[in-house]
């Protein structure tokens, strides 16, 4: 359902007259009442409207192109909605997919206002809040007020940093739940993350470390990213192919929250080369097995493609696999021998799938962390207005980190 009031909206005159129209007489004229200043006249409809309270957002006008900053009408609370005064709006993969109009959700209805989470109050409690903007009708979270259903508020701890904890959200939340739900994470096991410098990457070194993890290997495509993999506590850090630094023309194809979470992730278009895919994965496999400490147990993998075929051999007997994105590729060149000899549990992960329980506890171990300071990603906070040119840097993986926008 749409977040728009469907009557008469606040910023407009109501179909019912209640009096003499706005610039009409009464056909009884009653002169100024003695030692009374004269009425001041009647307001017309047009400057009722102009006068109407409205709030700054950004809004997807046309899909593809990056947001506008402007006026909207204020959001309306009601019908088990509340209105939150939003801090941070993070910009996030998801929210990229959803206003290029060509994501599995559909094209949305345009104008609206994205960002699928945020962080700000509510009567005056500090909560973290989702949104359906982009995959259904309705706005979210980047304005200085969104509307969210009471019910899916999660109330977060006291000392939880706004903006981080925002950079952290459904991202930290898919890492948290892929390790320690889909995939089991012992006390003493050794894990191995794909697309370590990215914001799921990032914050799965530090979540399988405080899960009791005994080693932790990161990989990641740029120097950038394996430098955001070791800042967040890596063991080793190993190239997934030849390193390169982010730069204008290339794209680093970023993570998503939910059916696409992946990690950064350098897409040069047509890639040349002389080695088969074969010699590929056996490539990669040998210089990650050449930095573990033995069989890995646990793998966490954003990236499919390659890069998890040759992580799949690096695997114990009845080791796991999480996938929980395709960022590398949508398809994987995992042979048959590696799969059956080792008998390996191949395992899917998506936010969707999470019950609002589930995610609400998520969403406050991982506040709990972060205010505790066990748990940061590397992110940039960006004024509002500045909206467009964030949108654009982020899509273009141009970025420190996460942006989020400061709204407040």
């Amino acid at each position: 359902m749409n977040d728009r009031p469907t009557g008469p909206a606040a910023d407009q005159p109501s179909d019912r007259p209640t009096g003499p129209a706005a610039g009409e007489l009464s056909d009884r004229a009653t002169g100024p009442v003695p030692g009374t200043a004269p009425a001041a006249p009647a307001a017309t409809a047009a400057t009722a409207a102009t006068a109407a309270p409205v709030m700054v957002a950004a809004r997807v006008e046309v899909c593809g192109e990056a947001p506008v900053v402007a006026g909207c009408p204020l959001p309306v609370a009601g019908g088990g909605r509340e209105v939150v005064r939003v801090l941070a709006a993070p910009i996030t993969p998801l929210d990229l997919l959803c206003a290029t109009g060509a994501s599995y959700f559909g094209t949305p209805a345009v104008p609206y206002v994205p960002g699928v989470q945020g962080v700000g109050t509510v009567g005056g409690r500090l909560v973290w809040f989702p949104t359906a903007a982009g995959m259904a009708a309705g706005d979210g979270s980047m304005a200085e007020l969104a509307p969210a259903r009471a019910e899916e508020l999660v109330e977060l701890p006291a000392g939880t940093d706004p903006f981080a904890m925002a950079a952290l959200g459904l991202s930290a939340v898919a890492a948290y739940l892929a390790l320690t739900w889909r995939g089991e994470l012992a006390d003493g096991e050794q894990v191995l993350v794909l697309g370590g410098g990215g914001v799921v990457g990032q914050a799965a070194i530090q979540l399988a470390r405080l899960a009791g993890a005994r080693r932790v290997v990161a990989a990641a495509r740029s120097e950038d990213g394996m430098r955001r993999a070791r800042r967040a506590g890596a063991d080793a850090v190993v190239p997934l192919g030849p390193v390169a630094r982010a730069v204008p023309g290339r794209r680093i194809a970023p993570e998503a929250d939910g059916g696409r979470a992946g990690a950064e992730t350098v897409t040069d278009g047509g890639r040349a080369g002389a080695e088969t895919v074969a010699g590929q994965v056996e490539e990669l496999a040998r210089r990650l097995a050449a930095v573990c400490d033995g069989p890995v147990d646990l793998v966490l993998d954003p990236l499919f493609g390659v890069p998890a075929a040759a992580a799949a051999r690096t695997l114990r007997n009845g080791g796991r696999l999480v996938n929980l994105g395709g960022s590398a590729s949508e398809t994987c060149p995992l042979d048959s021998a590696t799969l059956r000899s080792r008998s390996l549990r191949l395992l899917g992960y998506t936010n969707n799938e999470l019950t609002r329980e589930q995610r609400s506890a998520a969403i406050t171990y991982v506040a709990q962390q972060s205010a505790a300071g066990r748990l940061r990603v590397e992110h940039e906070v960006v004024p509002l207005a500045q909206a467009a040119d964030a949108w654009q840097r982020q899509a273009a993986g141009t970025t420190n980190g996460r942006i989020v926008l400061h709204t407040g």
